[in-house]
């Protein structure tokens, strides 16, 4: 996986398409925050139940729109929604990596860091195969992830100087750096999927693995 080789490549993808990509982020944001603060108004779930309606929805739908880039597909302002076709599934798949995560913290902080690295594929697996199983995603991310964590954690760290560039901006860099990062995990997804052997099963994630 040639760092440099992919940020290369998302910037040539998201070139020209700036303006839509904005305003896709745009309304994936202005409809998160109504959504969260109309379920706020529920008592006692409602401060989470938008995170977990409506932020795996929204996460499968830009997740599938950098896919769709490799393939030169145009962006449209209705791709903002895709992910809701698949709600049950992307709902699913989160609340696994999540949950997961989640218990391998509690050994450290340090080894839940490197399994959301083994799991972050999980959705962009799920991207191209709509309504696969949750743990099947996680078991071939794990797969996909497999000798290349530091190299995902490097190409991680190479964005924080743009990310500290959209802040001291006012957020306004981040019209062109969101995409960029985006575009480059986008990217980084395609560089591992060749070499992703197929899960024969689904073993169960506990923290007893390495």
């Amino acid at each position: 996986m040639n760092r440099v080789e992919l940020k290369a490549k998302a910037k040539e993808k998201i070139k020209g398409k700036i303006g839509i990509l904005f305003l896709i982020t745009l309304i994936i944001g202005v409809v998160s925050a109504l959504a969260s603060l109309v379920l706020s108004l529920i008592p006692v779930v409602g401060s989470v139940a938008s995170a977990i309606i409506v932020t795996p929805a929204f996460t499968l739908s830009t997740i599938r729109i950098y896919l769709n880039l490799k393939a030169d597909t145009k962006p449209e302002v209705g791709d903002a929604f895709s992910g809701f076709d698949d709600f049950w599934s992307a709902f699913k798949v989160n609340f696994f990596v999540g949950l997961f995560t989640f218990l391998w913290s509690l050994l450290f902080v340090i080894p839940g860091y490197i399994k959301s690295i083994s799991y972050s594929m999980s959705m962009y697996i799920l991207a191209e195969n709509k309504g696969k199983a949750a743990l099947e995603c996680i078991e071939e991310s794990k797969a996909m992830t497999e000798g290349h964590k530091m190299e995902l954690f490097v190409l991680s760290l190479s964005f924080i100087g743009w990310i500290l560039l959209g802040s001291i901006t006012l957020g306004i860099a981040f019209i062109w750096v969101l995409p960029y990062m985006q575009a480059t995990f986008a990217n980084a997804y395609y560089s591992l999927k060749p070499d992703a052997p197929v899960a024969d099963g689904i073993s169960g994630d506990i923290p007893s693995e390495e």
